[in-house]
């Protein structure tokens, strides 16, 4: 018996053997919240879907908490495809993807049904094609986290005027921050990372964001008050590097937009069935919820009059936002 050629013949059977495996892939997918948020829970089912659809020959592995980076590193990471997906608030997208901003400009959108029809519709696929454009990312789903509520330490918000002397942390966003501005005090933009440290420790009074945000970051620890002000709907886009999803074989760019596309419409309903019963649960653990006064019409007049013209060149004209808001009825 030739031993040599024995050898030889069950090696190559063994590596004949082992070639599916060789050829599957793991893909990473970065989330800046920590597990249990709206990022988790969008990245769980696109996971699921994706895995179902290539029949477990691809993979993703989820890493929340910003273990990969900051969300606005993650944006740059797929854009050189050194990572392959990301979600991430729409306010980290928009300094790659400026026209983005239309979406986060306070009170355009005034609903959960409002967020659903422009990021599912016309004005969604139109700014996904602006970001594979400026940024190098395809947007390939949704998760919708609800209005971000404003918390803080020290007292009852119902006023503009109860906000004066706050310190009050947001992201490092100029529309954002213009918001704040229009209300009479200078925020504090903060890295997401840096956040609850600087709570805990009072560098700042209070933050904004949605209850499920609220809750998962566990908030309630460090922040005693909930004003439901909703200048701005939370969207956190899911988006993959276009390098690492060009470089796909047709059926897995496939599988990649239906498992996207089936978990916004899962994020959606998550949305609907937990928002409620969250609320119920943060005042539970202490937190004391108020409404702005007058239906927020100070609120809603000092940062449209204000900040709406200071970004019509950014998202592209006004054109584009009277755009928005036609698709909105309004």
């Amino acid at each position: 018996m030739n031993f040599k050629k024995t050898a030889l013949s069950l090696l190559a059977a063994g590596l004949l053997a082992s070639a599916p495996a060789a050829m599957a892939t793991t893909f990473k997918m970065a989330l800046g919240d920590a597990a249990g948020g709206t990022q988790w829970e969008l990245g769980q089912k696109f996971k699921a879907v994706f895995e179902q659809r290539t029949a477990g020959k691809h993979s993703v592995d989820l890493f929340p908490n910003g273990q990969l980076g900051d969300e606005q590193n993650t944006v740059n990471n797929a854009a050189l495809g050194t990572l392959d997906f990301s979600v991430l608030a729409i306010n980290n997208v928009t300094p790659f993807s400026p026209t983005v901003g239309v979406l986060t400009l306070p009170y355009v959108i005034q609903s959960a049904d409002d967020a659903k029809k422009l990021t599912q519709g016309e004005i969604g696929q139109e700014l996904t094609e602006n970001t594979i454009r400026d940024a190098g990312v395809r947007i390939v789903g949704w998760a919708y986290s609800g209005f971000r509520v404003l918390t803080n330490s020290k007292q009852p918000v119902t006023s503009l005027a109860d906000l004066k002397g706050m310190v009050i942390r947001v992201p490092k966003n100029e529309i954002m921050i213009a918001t704040y501005q229009s209300w009479g005090i200078n925020p504090t933009p903060m890295a997401w990372s840096e956040t609850f440290t600087a709570l805990q420790q009072r560098v700042v009074d209070g933050q904004d964001n949605p209850y499920i945000t609220v809750s998962a970051m566990k908030f309630n620890e460090v922040q005693k008050y909930i004003t439901n002000i909703r200048y701005i709907f939370s969207l956190e886009p899911l988006i993959v590097s276009e390098s690492v999803f060009q470089e796909q074989k047709p059926e897995i760019q496939q599988a990649i937009l239906d498992a996207g596309r089936e978990a916004t419409a899962h994020s959606f309903a998550y949305l609907q069935a937990t928002e409620e019963q969250i609320k119920k649960d943060l005042a539970a653990k202490g937190m004391e919820i108020s409404d702005p006064a007058n239906g927020e019409q100070e609120w809603i007049a000092k940062a449209t009059g204000t900040v709406w013209p200071q970004f019509y060149d950014s998202i592209g004209g006004k054109d584009k936002l009277d755009k928005v808001l036609k698709a909105l009825g309004r």
